[in-house]
């Protein structure tokens, strides 16, 4: 089974760019929301939802499987990958 990866991010953010990065650069596919350029219809409710999975006003959030890493933090991310040969 595939791991589900999304990542919350700001696109003038440079640990989100760099969150980003990493999940290219290890070839794990991911979904990337860049909440800051959605419609303004969407933007509201993607950030609440961002800052309730966050526990606040932070970016990245990244979602692997369920669990909730806020930050840029590899050991995490792969603590949490299940697939991949990780």
């Amino acid at each position: 089974m595939a791991d589900e990866v999304t990542v919350y991010a700001l696109s003038t953010c440079p640990w989100c760019r760099k969150t980003k990065q990493w999940f290219a650069d290890s070839k794990i596919e991911f979904e990337a929301i860049d909440v800051d350029t959605l419609p303004d219809s969407q933007q509201d409710e993607v950030a609440d939802k961002a800052y309730a999975l966050s526990g606040g006003r932070r970016f990245p959030v990244v979602v692997i499987n369920g669990e909730v890493i806020v930050g840029f933090n590899p050991e995490k991310f792969l603590e949490h990958l299940q697939g991949a040969g990780w």
